[in-house]
């Protein structure tokens, strides 16, 4: 015992200024998933561990998956395979994820494959990026709520920082729904970030949305890249989630449009994580047609670059256009409805409302009336609550979210586990007394008086 404070002197000294920085924190979805690895829930190993509705997995078609990556055509290797390759990716590799973007994004002509690099995974793509089109201390503009890793990734790559635009449940005037982004939200951000003093160089847009599941309408984005021609902002665009709406609804990529009025500062990111089920290959892509940021990503993918097999294994399925229309999508979809349905019904008893959507792997849950005060505080108290219940979902401070009680609730897994978490949070929120929300709080200078629920779906 007598050592252990040189010990961690020893640590901390041997750190650079930014070392200690990296080290010293992680954030909340971070914390979650560490805590539910060290204690799964496993039906028949580890029935009282955790049940993880908080990452965002989908869990729901490895049958498909397994049948199709162990058939003969998976099992191939060549010598280039295990030598180096090209830092963007291997140019097969490139070239089909170049036609399936153009055919799954709808492009009107076909895309580039010299123009897509691979990396290994979203979050590498973004780090890398935000470093190579911004300085240490600039900002970029972002929609609140929004996925926490973003800010983490892109601080320890490049210093940059956030400047939120804050979206509410309430319905604003001229607005027709909840937690709606519009121009003028993003310019009274950028007035803000300009008075304290922050140079802004990139709008980031996560289309459909994560945590909210909303998908941007066509006009919307159209008006937002209008918006970051007009500050001369990069505009990145993340539609990790694209192929995966699970609803009649219509999804408009970035990649359709015919003319974007800043090609050189528009980029789109990627990856099968979501869309196929694989998150653990750790894939992701960069369209960008700007050659300066192709020339400068290049290099920091030697970094970061994708195993020559998986790469090999990601080019056989996405160019199995037949398994796909006929297999993996309209299963895929149908289960990712049937899921949603349940974890909603089971919400719907609960007397929680969640956010209507079409898109993604979760729910956005209101769960403000569970709180003991409408304060962030509280909100963590509660996260504690179900977590020490063994029951781990995202907490709405986990999305910078400027309203406390907000949850995000995944869906995309087995029906019994989707099962035992509903009866985990029944539990442990009846042990919490409901407050009303007949209430007057104020957040961001605006005042939310007497807040309603949403309508459930």
């Amino acid at each position: 015992m007598l050592g252990s404070p040189c010990v961690i002197f020893r640590m901390s000294g041997s750190l650079s200024i930014r070392g200690s920085e990296i080290a010293k924190g992680s954030f909340l979805l971070e914390q979650g998933l560490k805590m539910y690895i060290q204690d799964p829930y496993h039906k028949d190993l580890n029935p009282q561990g955790i049940v993880n509705l908080g990452t965002s997995e989908n869990k729901i078609c490895f049958d498909i998956l397994r049948e199709r990556l162990t058939r003969p055509d998976m099992h191939y290797l060549e010598p280039g395979m295990l030598a180096y390759n090209d830092p963007r990716g291997i140019k097969s590799f490139r070239e089909e994820i170049a036609r399936f973007l153009t055919d799954y994004g709808h492009a009107p002509t076909s895309l580039n494959p010299e123009h897509v690099i691979v990396m290994s995974g979203c979050c590498a793509i973004i780090c890398a990026l935000s470093t190579v089109i911004c300085n240490p201390g600039d900002g970029f503009l972002i929609p609140t709520p929004y996925y926490g890793g973003i800010n983490a990734y892109t601080a320890l790559y490049s210093g940059l920082q956030p400047v939120h635009v804050p979206l509410y449940s309430k319905v604003g005037e001229g607005e027709s729904y909840s937690f709606q982004l519009t121009t003028q939200k993003l310019e009274a951000a950028m007035q803000k970030g300009k008075e304290q003093g922050i140079q802004i160089r990139a709008l980031i847009l996560i289309n459909p949305q994560n945590p909210l599941g909303q998908i941007y309408p066509a006009q919307l984005l159209k008006e937002c890249l209008e918006f970051g021609h007009r500050y001369n902002l990069h505009v990145i665009i993340d539609e990790i989630y694209m192929l995966s709406v699970f609803n009649n609804t219509s999804f408009t990529s970035v990649l359709s449009f015919h003319d974007v009025p800043d090609p050189e500062r528009t980029h789109f990111i990627w990856g099968p994580g979501k869309d196929f089920a694989m998150s653990g290959f750790r894939v992701g892509m960069l369209y960008t047609r700007n050659e300066q940021v192709c020339s400068a990503m290049s290099r920091l993918a030697f970094f970061h670059q994708c195993p020559g097999p998986i790469q090999y294994m990601l080019t056989q399925l996405l160019s199995d256009r037949d398994w796909l229309e006929n297999v993996f999508f309209p299963t895929n979809k149908q289960r990712l409805k049937d899921s949603w349905k349940m974890l909603v019904t089971g919400l719907r008893g609960l007397g929680i409302p969640v956010l209507k959507h079409s898109a993604g792997l979760y729910v956005w849950a209101d769960l403000r009336k569970f709180l003991k005060s409408q304060t962030f505080e509280a909100e963590m108290e509660l996260w504690r609550k179900l977590t020490a219940g063994k029951l781990y979902i995202a907490p709405g401070k986990a999305f910078d979210c400027y309203e406390p009680g907000w949850f995000r609730l995944i869906f995309s897994v087995s029906s019994d586990v989707l099962q035992l978490g509903l009866q985990r949070l029944r539990k442990l929120l009846k042990e919490t007394p409901e407050q009303t929300l007949e209430i007057q709080y104020q957040i961001q200078e605006t005042n939310f008086s007497k807040i309603k629920p949403l309508p459930i779906m």
